[in-house]
């Protein structure tokens, strides 16, 4: 059996191996355990690998998987706060509408490019003969990496992550100002 163990190292890894793998980092990041060049290096590894020796290295310092109650940040130990939030129960978050985050995402590019069309219609009326549209220059490459920033946040749910942020942040103002109004009293 030990034999067999000692193998192991040397055996060739499958696809769905590096995958796993992969996983794990994503989770280590994702708890704080590894910051963004860590986690992309050790990726590249995984991915690069060819034995389970190799992908045990990457994964070498890590703990084990762990239940969804252990891999929770701990509390930050501090002093007492001068006026503490009532505890309330969790806000249920509405369905994302990813509607906003999109607008969001491509206001910027959409007002540079009526700033830079205007622009660019008053010089052909100027010149008295349409020209070549030169504002694709940067709105082209800046489209292009919004697009695929685009598809990258809906396809990992960054609509919903982004709605659970703002309806927490809003939770957090109306707890203050029930305080502050409780203080006033």
């Amino acid at each position: 059996m030990l034999a067999v163990m000692e193998g192991r190292e040397e055996m060739r890894a499958a696809d769905a191996d590096r995958q796993a793998t992969a996983e794990r980092l994503r989770v280590a990041l994702e708890e704080g355990r590894l910051n963004l060049h860590e986690y992309d290096e050790r990726l590249g590894r995984a991915y690069g690998a060819k034995t389970y020796g190799e992908l045990d290295e990457v994964l070498a310092d890590l703990p084990g998987p762990a239940p969804a109650e252990r891999s929770a940040v701990a509390p930050v130990q501090r002093g007492p706060e001068p006026a503490q939030v009532p505890e309330e129960a969790p806000v249920a978050v509405p369905a994302p509408n990813s509607t906003r985050w999109l607008i969001q995402a491509w206001l910027p590019w959409l007002r540079v490019a009526g700033i830079l069309t205007a622009i660019w219609l008053l010089s052909c009326l100027g010149a008295r003969e349409l020209v070549f549209y030169w504002p694709a220059y940067p709105l082209v490459p800046w489209g292009a990496v919004l697009l695929m920033r685009t598809a990258g946040g809906l396809a990992t749910g960054e609509p919903r992550r982004e709605a659970e942020r703002r309806e927490r942040r809003r939770a957090r103002r109306e707890a203050r100002r029930r305080v502050g109004e409780g203080e006033d009293r």
